[in-house]
């Protein structure tokens, strides 16, 4: 601590002089901003913390079903039933990615699949097509 700071407490103790019955002291509000206005704006932060992640997630959600009805990548569904042929597993995630690698952009499902013995699986399935891009596992 610093030695300022501890004579600056210390000091009204001590000219108030050692009684035990007396009542402790206590600092005074020394902050300019009001209360209130320090919850509204952590209330206001969190608002827009929590409608920017729902809109952010309901954005993404909204794109797949679009690419879905509009016939640019085949339901999920059906890419699951196609994997499942070939690497029976648990399915443990599925995200769907737009890839703008190598050429032009497409959908890409990522899925990790856990299987017998513990062997985990990581695909990367061609969302339009649903042949099998790439395969890593690891045991």
């Amino acid at each position: 601590m610093n030695l300022s700071f501890i004579l600056r407490s210390a000091w009204p103790r001590y000219k108030q002089g050692i009684n035990p019955s007396a009542r402790p002291m206590t600092m005074p509000n020394r902050s300019p901003t009001r209360p209130w206005r320090s919850r509204f704006l952590r209330l206001w932060t969190a608002v827009l913390v929590g409608a920017s992640a729902v809109s952010w997630a309901g954005s993404d959600h909204d794109r797949a079903r679009q690419a879905t009805e509009a016939g640019e990548i085949l339901p999920l569904r059906t890419i699951l039933e196609r994997v499942q042929r070939d690497y029976p597993g648990q399915v443990l995630d599925v995200e769907l990615d737009r890839s703008d690698n190598h050429g032009p952009a497409r959908w890409i499902y990522k899925i990790k699949l856990l299987q017998g013995g513990g062997a985990l699986v990581k695909l990367k399935v061609d969302a339009r097509t649903g042949a099998v891009i790439s395969q890593k596992s690891k045991d």
